[in-house]
């Protein structure tokens, strides 16, 4: 082969590899939808729970493994995530606890970072939509008291993990966290005294202004990436209340984060405890009026005004309840938020609705009711 074959051969080798890193650098392009039909888009959903957003100063080994399978997972595989996708899902929340493995300065741990870019990747692959969040970390229980260095660091945190997905298309949502913002010293939302509820409630707008105004602020495809912003204490009732404010977001793609888990005595408890007796069973007039009413509190708060709405997490303790009613609790509400444009996603853990060893729903008469909803 003579040189300037050679030559020819290493320009356009080159030249394909500058092509590849500048296509990788600019992402794969946004498309032209708004919020409320990419949520509409994403039909029925479930949570890859209990994973990556195990923690514990228990847990050793200090590996990514570790944590993964610390709360019961076997370790995810590309086929696991493919059978939620050939089940109907459109849509896989993945919970991460960043904090996992964190180094100096909130630094999170590269091998951490890859490992849930590779899950999500595999999601992505297979067609589903992905929710990305920050779950269950120990700073936002700070945050009253060390609000400084706790909105440090979740600045830190989002300014990480924004940089490392934002060549990712429109086809990724990423949430500003879960459940948290449940400060019982600073308001008690079951208590009489009202006090600092103005105050509580600032926090957590303050808490998502800033998670917008770092995405945005990331570059890439996060200038227009759709967004999931998080009610208070997700809780129907708290997030509709007059001091909840949506951030502002010049490019008006974001959507609120509902759970649903009412009534607590039977769709969080399976035994009694000392704030209610489990009940065994759902399904009275009276069960049916608080969803619908709750469910027509979203409608009229959000969805009507043009506020998409993503219900992240609904579920049900399945320890001493029947299969049927079991499907009766899961179908009703999806259908109940389905039916006002809500995006309902599973809440669901290793080997109870979604078996992780056969890569498919344990109860297909349950998968067959839920994706009905879609039609």
């Amino acid at each position: 082969m003579n040189k300037k074959l050679i030559l020819t051969i290493l320009l356009i080798t080159a030249l394909s590899i500058l092509a590849a890193c500048s296509n990788d650098e600019k992402g794969a392009p946004m498309r032209e939808i708004t919020t409320m039909e990419l949520v509409k888009e994403m039909g029925i959903g479930i949570n890859l729970g209990n994973t990556l957003e195990s923690r514990g100063d228990w847990i050793s080994g200090r590996s990514v493994i570790s944590y993964e399978t610390a709360w019961g997972s076997p370790i995810i595989t590309e086929e696991m995530i493919k059978g939620y996708a050939s089940e109907g899902f459109g849509v896989l929340r993945i919970p991460v606890t960043w904090s996992n493995m964190m180094g100096e300065d909130y630094t999170i741990n590269l091998d951490y970072m890859a490992r849930v870019k590779e899950v999500v990747d595999w999601a992505l692959g297979s067609g589903m939509y992905v929710i990305l969040n920050i779950h269950s970390d120990s700073l936002f229980e700070k945050i009253p008291t060390e609000t400084k260095e706790s909105m440090y660091k979740y600045t830190r945190i989002w300014t990480q993990v924004a940089d490392s997905f934002k060549n990712y298309d429109d086809h990724l949502m990423l949430e500003s966290f879960n459940e948290e913002g449940v400060w019982p010293d600073l308001w008690n939302v079951y208590g009489s005294d009202d006090t600092n509820k103005e105050k509580a409630y600032a926090l957590l707008n303050e808490i998502n202004q800033t998670f917008v105004d770092i995405v945005r602020g990331s570059g890439g495809n996060n200038k227009r990436r759709h967004l999931l912003i998080a009610g208070y204490t997700t809780d129907i009732e708290r997030s509709v209340d007059k001091l909840y404010k949506m951030p502002t977001d010049p490019q008006n793609r974001c959507a609120v984060s509902i759970h649903y888990y009412t009534p607590p005595t039977f769709a969080i408890i399976d035994e009694d405890v000392e704030w209610g007796k489990a009940r065994a069973e759902w399904g009275t007039d009276e069960d049916f009026a608080e969803l619908n009413r709750l469910m027509d509190l979203v409608k009229t708060h959000f969805i009507d005004k043009g506020i998409p709405v993503i219900m992240g997490e609904f579920g049900v303790a399945t320890k001493n309840k029947t299969p049927e009613m079991i499907r009766l609790y899961l179908t009703s509400v999806a259908k109940a938020a389905s039916s006002r444009g809500i995006t309902p996603v599973l809440w669901d853990v290793t080997d109870v609705l979604y078996n992780r060893y056969t890569n498919e729903m344990n109860d297909k008469v349950l998968l067959e009711q839920l994706m009905a909803l879609k039609r």
